[in-house]
């Protein structure tokens, strides 16, 4: 293959015609160096995981113990957030009712529970209430109630103020403004007085199954693996965690439940789902302006009225002058020159958003993405041996900004469907893997699904003529005066991967520097979310063809990974030769955003997890 290429490249045209012949010839690139273009330059190979390059086909793992130690529980879950605990702890408060004996699980990739929790956050606290009607004398981090709503239409200079009507999505009279991640904090410190077992610091990295297809539970990944895809001496391999029932609360686009929707064709009978991404700081500013329990939301400026998205400002009672801000945008865009993280540094400058930021100073940084499809993106929730809870398969109330709310009580439904199989003397199953249909008929026999069904409409109708206002009127009309009760369910677009136009068909977009006062470049905002990874271990950002970014996405698209990444991980930059570009990829900057699997154009790049306790380390986002 090597010397076929080698004849038949003589010219960078040539190159790319070449590999795509590869490609279509389903040649998966076995070698540990290839050409890109014409010249005499010889790159590493990008990706090195064992996903992609695997072991059992690698002569320097030969003779390597690969055994896993195994245990037993009666439920694993996968994901230490809202959903997950909410689950552990519903389960736990069941056996202690009727004095059962049941061991729960959780495995949580963060270092610890919370540290990659991050969301606006304003709180529903409906689920709350019912998981724990005692939650103020429990001491919840709940210390902000709303107390005012502001929405806006900004254009470049000016606000234009939208009256919060009663009923509509985004009223928060009787919400609370949280830092999630000190709530999530909060919630595990719960699930283990009640003996939940938590592990922080270890990623589920494979599901395991049952010789008839059933899930079996799921296995932690292996550490001591060099950059190469070789083991180090200090190689240990991941354990096997095996249960009746496993839940997956990974969150948004979660890299497990990817392959159980193509295991179990979950997503047959709905759409594709479709996403944004939010990014948020949190700033101390002068107590003279801050005014906690006030929340403020805007759409319009920076972005096009085809463009969906808006922002978030809200004031904090937690001891200082505390302002939690953000910025969302949809993942279905069509300009490759757009840049989320850009688009939220030139929003502060907005002259409404500017007057509370003067003279303050920001103190932290994230970005996660978010589900954005709603009721007509929700996946089957079962399968033989497990379920799906939480934002994983998509429960977040869009217009509302919200799903906290809907992931915990997702996780507590599940949790009472499970208990009476789990503790069944004798539990009838066709699997050697529970399956539990019962949770996903107590989820359309509940609020979550009513409260979907309203709003199903709303995200959907931005796409047309007007964009952004034609939302807004058909909103106004059709949720406010009929509450959801029209008769159609408008679709969505379509992937969001699939919407990006040709760079040659769009116009760049020329962005401000920023003045380190209002608005930061990009490094400096990752050196504030605390993220940081072992250096020496295979980049969890893992290309299917390595040849694809260039040939594909810069050639097309120009490299809009480089644009939409909010962590700085995928840079373009020149060939030692000087003649062409190459991909790098700094895996250590990834905030685990997940960004770049659901918008990268040609699929190509597939997440998964680091060692644990890699990533993030957010303080209260």
């Amino acid at each position: 293959l090597i010397i076929f290429l080698k004849k038949l490249i003589c010219s960078t045209v040539k190159c790319i015609r070449a590999l795509k012949t590869v490609q279509a010839e389903h040649a998966p690139p076995q070698h540990y160096t290839w050409r890109r273009d014409c010249s005499s330059a010889v790159m590493p190979r990008i990706t090195s995981h064992y996903t992609i390059f695997p072991r059992d086909k690698d002569p320097r793992w030969e003779g390597v113990e690969m055994e896993r130690f195994a245990d037993e529980a009666d439920v694993v879950i996968v994901g230490g957030g809202p959903a997950g605990l909410s689950a552990a702890i519903r389960l736990k408060q069941l056996a202690k009712e009727q004095e059962k004996e049941l061991r729960v699980c959780l495995v949580e990739k963060a270092s610890q529970i919370g540290a990659h929790t991050l969301s606006g956050a304003c709180l529903e606290p409906s689920a709350l209430n019912e998981l724990f009607p005692d939650w103020k004398e429990r001491g919840a981090p709940l210390n902000t109630p709303v107390t005012e709503d502001l929405f806006s239409i900004l254009t470049e200079k000016y606000r234009i103020p939208v009256p919060m009507l009663p009923g509509l999505p985004m009223n928060n009279h009787g919400n609370y403004i949280v830092r999630l991640g000190h709530f999530v904090h909060w919630l595990g410190e719960q699930a283990e007085e009640l003996g939940v077992e938590i592990y922080p610091g270890y990623a589920a990295a494979e599901v395991l199954f049952h010789e008839d297809g059933s899930v079996k539970g799921i296995a932690t990944n292996d550490v001591g693996i060099a950059k190469d895809g070789s083991p180090k001496d200090v190689f240990e391999r991941g354990m096997e965690l095996h249960a009746k029932v496993t839940l997956f609360g990974e969150g948004c686009h979660g890299h497990l439940a990817k392959q159980l929707y193509r295991q179990f064709n979950l997503r047959e009978n709905c759409e594709p789902q479709t996403y944004a991404i939010g990014l948020k700081e949190l700033w101390v500013i002068d107590e003279k302006k801050c005014r906690p329990g006030r929340v403020e939301h805007s759409v319009g400026w920076p972005l096009n009225r085809n463009t969906y998205g808006g922002s978030f400002l809200y004031h904090l009672n937690e001891g200082e002058p505390l302002v939690a801000l953000g910025f969302v945008v949809g993942l279905d865009y069509t300009n490759p020159y757009l840049s989320p993280f850009r688009e939220f540094q030139r929003w502060k400058h907005h002259p409404f958003v500017a007057k509370t930021l003067e003279g303050g100073n920001r103190i932290a940084y994230g970005a996660r993405a978010l589900n954005e499809g709603g009721y007509q993106c929700l996946p089957k929730v079962t399968f033989p041996g497990g379920m799906l809870i939480g934002c994983s398969p998509g429960f977040m109330n869009v217009p509302k900004i919200k799903g906290t709310h809907t992931a915990m009580k997702s996780g507590m439904l599940a949790a009472e469907a499970i208990f009476p199989k789990v503790t069944a003397e004798d539990p009838a199953s066709e699997t050697a893997g529970l399956h539990i249909p019962e949770y996903e008929d107590n989820l359309k026999k509940s609020w979550i699904w009513k409260e979907l069904y309203a709003v199903r409409n709303i995200r959907p109708s931005f796409h047309n003529y007007f964009g952004l206002y034609g939302g807004m009127v058909y909103t106004g009309v059709f949720y406010w005066i009929l509450r959801g009760k029209e008769p159609w369910t408008l679709k969505h677009a379509g992937l969001d991967s699939a919407q990006l136009k040709p760079a040659k068909e769009c116009t760049p977009i020329e962005y401000p520097k920023p003045d380190g006062k209002l608005s930061f470049d990009l490094l400096s905002s990752v050196a504030l979310s605390g993220t940081n990874h072992e250096g020496d271990q295979p980049p969890h950002l893992t290309l299917k063809d390595d040849s694809i970014p260039v040939a594909n996405n810069l050639a097309i698209y120009d490299g809009p990974e480089q644009r939409f990444c909010p962590a700085g991980v995928y840079e373009y930059v020149p060939l030692e030769t000087g003649e062409g570009m190459r991909l790098q990829i700094n895996a250590q900057n990834c905030v685990h955003c997940k960004t770049c699997d659901i918008k990268d154009p040609s699929q190509n790049i597939n997440w998964v997890v680091p060692e644990g306790s890699g990533g993030p380390a957010y303080n209260g986002l």
